[in-house]
C-alpha cells in the first residue's frame, strides 16, 4: 500500500512539473512582450531592508535621479529599501520606474513610485533575472545581502563566459564594498580562479556623479547603442 502511494504522489509531482513549464513560458512571454517596449534602461540592486533617510537610501535616489535626467529609465526589483529609492529617484525625476516584483517572505511589495504600466509581477527568480540582464545597460549594486551578491555574481558569470554582452557593474560604497573587491583581488585572482581582465568592467565608487560618468565612458568608447 505505502509503496502504491508513493508512486502515485511522485506522478503527481511529474505531472505537476510538466504543467509548470506553461507557467514559466507565460511569464517569459509577458516579460519579453512589455520590456521591450520600455527603452534603455539601467537596473538598481540592493538592501530591501534600507530605510528612508539612511545613508544609502538617499544615495540611490540622487544616484537614480542623474541616471532619469541623463536619459536612461531604472529598473529595480520593485520592492521596499534600495528598489524604492531607485524607483523614487526616477519618479522624482519624470522618467521611466520599472518594478519586477516578486513574492518573498516578510519583506517583498511593491513600491508606490513605480510607473503603473511598468510594475510586473513574477513567480520565478530565475525569469526575473532574465529580464534585468536583458534589459539594462549597466549595473547599479548599493550594499544590500544574499539577493543583492547573487544578482552581482549572474552578471558578472554571463559576461564572463560571454553569455551576454559587456556592460558596466558599478558597486556603490567603498566601505562595505572594499573587503569583497580586496579579497577578489587577493584571493580568486591569486590562485588564478580568475583573470585580472574579468575585473575590468567592475567599479567601485561612492557618489552618484562617478556613476554616470562610467555609464556615459563605457557607452561612448566602446561606440555601443541601447541592446533594445
Amino acid at each position: 500500500m505505502r509503496k502504491e502511494r508513493h508512486k502515485k504522489n511522485w506522478n503527481e509531482i511529474k505531472t505537476n512539473d510538466s504543467w509548470a513549464i506553461f507557467k514559466i513560458m507565460g511569464e517569459f512571454v509577458n516579460g519579453f512582450e512589455r520590456m521591450s517596449s520600455i527603452g534603455p534602461c539601467v537596473s538598481i540592486f540592493g538592501s530591501a531592508r534600507t530605510k528612508p533617510g539612511e545613508k544609502y537610501y538617499t544615495l540611490a535616489v540622487n544616484i537614480a535621479e542623474k541616471i532619469t535626467q541623463h536619459g536612461y529609465g531604472i529598473i529595480t526589483g520593485g520592492g521596499p529599501g534600495i528598489m524604492e529609492a531607485g524607483n523614487r529617484g526616477a519618479h522624482l525625476a519624470g522618467g521611466t520606474s520599472v518594478g519586477l516584483n516578486i513574492d518573498l517572505p516578510f519583506e517583498q511589495h511593491d513600491n508606490p513610485y513605480i510607473d503603473g504600466d511598468k510594475s510586473l509581477d513574477f513567480d520565478y527568480f530565475f525569469v526575473r533575472k532574465v529580464m534585468f540582464v536583458k534589459y539594462s545597460q549597466g549595473f547599479v549594486v548599493m550594499p544590500g545581502g544574499f539577493g543583492t551578491l547573487d544578482e552581482l555574481f549572474e552578471a558578472i558569470t554571463l559576461i564572463q563566459t560571454n553569455k551576454i554582452d559587456k556592460f558596466p557593474i558599478i558597486l556603490v560604497g567603498t566601505e562595505f564594498w572594499g573587503g569583497l573587491m580586496e579579497w577578489v583581488k587577493s584571493t580568486l585572482i591569486d590562485a588564478k580562479n580568475i583573470s585580472p581582465s574579468d575585473l575590468d568592467l567592475i567599479h567601485l565608487v561612492d557618489t552618484a556623479d562617478e556613476v554616470l560618468d562610467i555609464l556615459d565612458k563605457f557607452y561612448e568608447e566602446f561606440n555601443l547603442s541601447p541592446n533594445f
